[in-house]
């Protein structure tokens, strides 16, 4: 029986796992280091705050996420295929690590942050 989501240590490695499959993902790769060229290592710990801050309630992420997305989509149209494989490594991740409320919180949550960004580039 796997364990729910239930530190910060339990959010990193939910983080670097689902990281290291969206690089492995030619169409999400090309997005995170070609187009937002992202610093992985500035980046990772603001999505360990951001994820920490949704799954916990829980203060120290600072940033506007949709910004981000729309100044993006600005350079580069997403797909909406973009975001179902995004959801799906998403899901596999979690499923692969966690089972439990935290775990079932993590994966509605991004699905609606999915649907969010989606609404708010794609279809706006």
């Amino acid at each position: 029986m796997k364990k729910d989501i239930t530190n910060r240590e339990d959010i990193i490695l939910m983080v670097q796992t689902f990281y290291d499959y969206v690089q492995q993902d030619p169409a999400l790769d090309h997005m995170f280091n070609g187009v937002a060229k992202l610093d992985w290592e500035k980046h990772l710990p603001k999505m360990h705050d951001f994820w920490e801050a949704i799954i916990f309630k829980k203060p120290g992420y600072n940033g506007n996420p949709m910004m981000v997305h729309k100044m993006l989509h600005g350079q580069y149209k997403f797909e909406k295929s973009m975001f179902i494989t995004w959801l799906e490594l998403f899901n596999k991740t979690v499923d692969e690590l966690f089972e439990g409320d935290h775990a079932r919180e993590a994966k509605t949550r991004a699905l609606s942050i999915a649907t969010m960004i989606q609404m708010k580039t794609i279809y706006a």
